[in-house]
């Protein structure tokens, strides 16, 4: 299978550039700047990208590659911090501070019959994010667009077939960014287009009978897509030989550990553990947000243990690991990159676990995990559900986490997401939920005073949850939605709406 490697120095964006090369059918990784030529040369790509990033290529200790990377005859596509990198090591000149561009730009397209270039109009918008820029071109490459800023928006050598740009084409604000994508895949690299599901699961269902043959799989079963999809997969490869452990932490959504078991209970050997009574004890007087995620880790991993050991013949522990959770939780040596959160699935595994790790959607962004699940058979309604975290409602519970407070959010919560789908919004919507704030305000129920909590609603709308706009409710929804929650859940009498952006805000709140 044709493959691309990805370079990662760092940018916001890389995933993004990985997903976009996937979409294409198209298989790629994502690995850290500094991989041995060896690997390279191993991993037999048919083009290398090289992505942005924070740094200056004139900064001291700036992350670099190998210069023989350029002698192996392997098409290479420089983005951003990947354009200079690659101008500079080839005899180009960088300058800085006159022409920064953030934001949208329009390029001129001063080479249409550029095979990198093919199809793209004569003007178009892109994203930009740079101070320095490429001020003279390596000797061999020429000018493929310019902006009114700078002079080499793109450039390219097309005997060597490297080509190099300046904005990011990976984002939806490069209008014909794909395009360009799909052009160095296959125009210039010559990529066959052979990553599809239906291959995925008969490769790596055959993988699993091989590595696991007869012996015993333990799986933590959240509920959620990832650990669901992996559950249907190892159940399609190994049978009855899966045991998945369900523990009911009490921070679930409303009939959550219901719809588990109906799911579930004909597919696979399924344990349900009620531990809702341990994580709530333990979450007492707790506050701080990374606390409370390294709190319910450490304790989800003292309880799944607990029953896992009651299976004495289990030989490997399975779990969801998807592709952005081994991303996000990485950090590079020489710091391109940092850790952004702690991740439930990757971290946290006793150093003296005796289970051999099996993670077989490692390798999967999260719309090919939902691709995988409806081929597997599971219901739409369980793969098309919105995201949510780890750490369940005890990061949507801003302050002390408690029992009390659990089931006021998890009321409120279903009160939302009921009204959304029963308006057809849900597929609109990429995520929607309630947060119960640490806040008490007066208000008046039946001629009387009262002193209870306010709940916040969320909404968004994102294609990669990198950006996020709020999404724009009908008045008249936001009015039915607001008198559902203060009329029916005890304890609320006052609803607000959050309409902040991603960026400056999070979607989540903790």
């Amino acid at each position: 299978m044709d493959k691309i490697l990805i370079l990662d120095f760092g940018s916001q964006y890389n995933q993004l550039i990985a997903r976009r090369i996937r979409e294409m059918n198209v298989y790629c990784e994502l690995k850290p700047f500094d991989v041995s030529l060896d690997f390279i040369k191993e991993f037999a790509p048919v083009g290398i990208i090289f992505s942005g990033g924070p740094s200056s290529v004139n900064d001291e200790g700036a992350p670099d590659v190998d210069p023989k990377i350029f002698e192996l005859g392997i098409p290479i596509l420089g983005i951003c911090y990947g354009m200079q990198l690659t101008s500079s090591r080839l005899g180009g000149k960088l300058s800085s501070g006159k022409s920064r561009e953030y934001g949208r730009a329009y390029i001129e397209n001063l080479a249409p019959d550029s095979p990198f270039f093919k199809g793209i109009s004569l003007k178009t918008q892109v994203w930009m994010s740079h101070s320095d820029y490429v001020s003279e071109i390596p000797q061999g490459f020429y000018p493929i667009a310019k902006t009114d800023t700078i002079p080499f928006a793109a450039i390219g050598n097309d005997e060597k077939k490297i080509y190099a740009v300046q904005f990011h084409p990976e984002v939806n604000h490069s209008l014909e960014g794909r395009k360009m994508l799909s052009n160095f895949l296959f125009e210039v690299c010559g990529a066959k287009a052979e990553w599809k599901m239906d291959n995925y699961i008969k490769i790596a269902t055959e993988n699993l009978k091989n590595t696991i043959q007869d012996k015993k799989v333990v799986l933590g079963l959240s509920g959620g897509v990832d650990s669901s999809v992996t559950a249907a997969l190892l159940a399609r490869a190994i049978g009855k030989n899966l045991t998945a452990i369900f523990v009911d932490n009490g921070l679930l959504r409303k009939n959550e550990r219901e719809e588990v078991e109906a799911n579930f209970k004909d597919m696979l050997n399924l344990i349900v553990v009620d531990a809702r009574d341990e994580f709530l004890t333990k979450l007492a007087g707790v506050t701080e947000p990374e606390k409370k995620r390294k709190i319910i880790g450490n304790t989800f991993i003292e309880v799944f243990e607990r029953e896992a050991n009651k299976i004495k013949d289990a030989d490997f522990l399975a779990q969801g690991t998807i592709y952005p959770d081994v991303i996000e939780s990485s950090v590079n040596k020489k710091g391109a990159s940092t850790t952004i959160k702690s991740h439930h699935n990757v971290g946290g595994l006793p150093e003296n676990m005796k289970l051999k790790l099996v993670e077989p959607l490692r390798d999967l962004f999260k719309d090919e995990v939902r691709e995988l699940g409806l081929k597997l058979g599971l219901p739409e309604k369980l793969i098309k559900r919105h995201p949510f975290p780890g750490p369940g409602l005890a990061v949507r519970i801003l302050g002390e986490v408690t029992g009390e407070k659990c089931d006021i959010l998890k009321e409120a919560d279903h009160i939302f997401i009921e009204e959304i789908r029963n308006a057809g919004l849900y597929d609109e919507i990429s995520q929607a939920f309630v947060v119960l704030l640490p806040v008490k305000t007066v208000g008046v129920m039946g001629d009387c005073r009262t002193y209870e909590y306010v709940v916040a609603l969320r909404a968004v709308k994102t294609d990669d949850f990198m950006t996020a706009d709020w999404f724009e409710f009908d008045p008249k929804f936001l009015k039915k939605v607001s008198s559902r929650i203060i009329n029916e859940v005890k304890r609320i009498n006052r609803v607000v709406m959050d309409i902040s952006s991603k960026p400056p805000a999070t979607i989540e709140w903790e």
